[in-house]
């Protein structure tokens, strides 16, 4: 695991979670604060991309050995409700310590792809949009090669178009520089 971190201080999810939460956390950490460099953080992701992505696994539009299964008995109140706790809880500053060069030809990259223009200023995100920054390094290179290879493909051809145009090289960087966020 290139580039993985230590976990940094875990803050307590901020309101109660709903029931369905415990079996998410197993994973993605309380408060969907993961530590685990292949599961993403579910904090701080907004409701509307958190909700399309559980609608998207349960209908086959993107696949994964461990989630397919976790959401397809969702109902879509449950998916409401998990999309709108994980929205409101604050994302965790994972330690990541990025190497410096890589993270500059990373934003390099990043500009130049005009990704900003989708993830906003500050990879916050937006609406359907994931927040990427501070998002695990792991889970960040798999995402952008299983787009390049086509494997993820659930995002109406931008990330897949993106992608497309990076080697491994520029997927590492970039990775840095958003974990390092």
């Amino acid at each position: 695991m290139v580039g993985s971190a230590g976990a940094g201080a875990q803050t307590p999810p901020a309101t109660a979670a709903p029931p369905k939460a415990a079996v998410c956390a197993a994973c993605h950490g309380p408060g969907g604060r993961s530590t685990q460099p292949a599961y993403p953080i579910l904090a701080g992701q907004t409701a509307r991309y958190l909700t399309l992505q559980l609608r998207d696994f349960q209908a086959g539009r993107r696949s994964d050995p461990q989630m397919t299964p976790m959401a397809a008995g969702l109902t879509r109140d449950e998916i409401a409700e998990l999309a709108d706790y994980f929205a409101k809880e604050k994302p965790p500053v994972t330690g990541f310590n990025a190497d410096p060069q890589k993270a500059s030809l990373g934003k390099l990259k990043a500009d130049e792809t005009l990704c900003t223009m989708c993830h906003l200023g500050g990879f916050a995100g937006q609406n359907e949009i994931p927040r990427v920054a501070g998002q695990q390094y792991d889970y960040i290179v798999k995402q952008l090669t299983d787009f390049k290879a086509r494997r993820r493909t659930n995002d109406a051809g931008s990330m897949t178009s993106v992608a497309n145009t990076l080697n491994d090289q520029d997927i590492a960087n970039l990775a840095n520089y958003l974990a390092g966020l």
